[in-house]
Parts: structure tokens; sequence; C-alpha cells
């Protein structure tokens, strides 16, 4: 099956390991997996922050970039969750829009692409330890996405998975929330951590590295016995 990476600008910047991690399962399972080296944003920082314009520009190279008619897969809810959402609105009524709704139909997140569409829930990971789930926003709220992740997890060899107690909060990550907001955000955070914790969890397993950014700076600061994981770094582990 071929398919199409969209590596958001976190992986790019800071986590590129992620981004190869799941270049790595994706082959294992038979994927002709291709990288347009011309690709940048979606465009969701500039349209969150109400910069529209700017936003629909950046959008309209993502359609460019993309426009070859086979499946897009990304390791973030938050940037599949924009396109298949927004992308819509971005270009109604526009010449763009046909191209717009094909884009957006064939964007997925990694683990949904998995599950959904590869129709796999073990890829023959191992990874020892004990593990809680957190429910990333755009994951979760846009994607819709919540049993594919844990099905995925339950299947890893040695990796005991136990619920925390609001895992479908927020992280308090937001984006420019955390900016404009900060200890708003960083008492998410450790309302989050807290949550982690009290399950006896080694690891913090989300879909995006937006989240885990955020949280690892909170583990970090306070020097906490736990660490954020992206699953595709536990997917690709142990083999």
């Amino acid at each position: 099956m071929k398919i199409q990476l969209f590596i958001p600008c976190f992986v790019d910047q800071l986590y590129p390991e992620t981004g190869m991690n799941m270049v790595k399962v994706l082959e294992k399972l038979g994927c002709d997996v291709s990288y347009n080296t011309a690709q940048t944003c979606c465009g969701q920082p500039a349209y969150n922050a109400g910069y529209k314009n700017e936003a629909k520009a950046v959008a309209q190279k993502f359609l460019q970039d993309f426009k070859d008619p086979s499946y897009i897969v990304s390791p973030s809810g938050s940037c599949t969750g924009f396109a298949r959402n927004y992308y819509d609105k971005i270009f109604e009524n526009s010449s763009d829009q046909q191209l717009c709704r094909q884009v957006s139909g064939n964007m997925f997140e990694f683990t949904e692409f998995l599950t959904e569409i590869l129709k796999i829930e073990n890829v023959g990971a191992t990874l020892n330890g004990k593990a809680t789930y957190h429910d990333a926003c755009g994951a979760l709220r846009e994607c819709k996405i919540k049993e594919g992740p844990r099905k995925l997890l339950s299947n890893v060899n040695g990796l005991e998975l136990i619920e925390m107690k609001e895992s479908e909060t927020c992280c308090g990550f937001g984006g420019t929330f955390a900016v404009k907001f900060e200890p708003i955000s960083i008492g998410m955070a450790q309302s989050k951590v807290k949550n982690a914790l009290d399950t006896g969890a080694k690891y913090i397993i989300t879909t995006d590295v937006s989240c885990m950014m955020h949280m690892q700076g909170y583990i970090d600061s306070n020097n906490l016995p736990i660490q954020t994981m992206h699953i595709a770094d536990v997917l690709a582990s142990g083999w």
C-alpha cells in the first residue's frame, strides 16, 4: 500500500526519532512509504491564533504537497484533525475545495491508520513496564480516536496498561494557550501527571508530541519518576 508521510512541525524539529519509528512500523507492515521534502506546516497554529489568511496560504501549499490521491499518515491527531475538520471551512466556495476534500479525506492519524485501514492491532513490539495512556485532545475530540491506541498497546509484549483518572482531560498545552495562560497550563499538567503517577506507571503514552513535550517539561522540572512516550516509539520497540 502506498502512503505519504506528513511530519508535523514538533516532530520535525524536536522529535525526529518519532517520525523515523513510524516509518519503521509502517514498512514492517508492508507499506510503500514516501516523504515529500517540500512539505511544511498544516496551518493550524496560524488559524488558531486568528491569522486566517496566513493559515489559508499555508494550507494551500499543504494541498499541493499532498495532491497525490493516496493515504496520508501522520503521527499527530492534532494536525490530522485540523485538516479533516477545518480545511473544508477554509476553502469553502473556492477553486481548491475539491482538492481539499480529497486531501482531508485521505489523511489519517498513525494509530487510526493501523487499526482502521490496515486492520492491525499487534505489530510485535516489546516494552517492559507499566504504562498509562493520555487521550490527546486532537486525537480524541477531532478524530474520535479512543480504543485503537489502547488495543495496540494491549498487544505490546511486557507492557501493563493501566487507566488513569481523567485520561480524557487536557494536559494543558493547547498551543498558544500554554504561553498566554501559563499558570493554568502548568496546573493542568500537574494534575495530569499526578493522575499518571497514581497508577504506578513508568510511562505516559500518547499520540501527540505536543502533549508529550508539555508533560515532560513539567516532569523534568520536578524530577518526577515517570517518562512520556509517543505511541510510535512504543510500537517500534523490541524488534
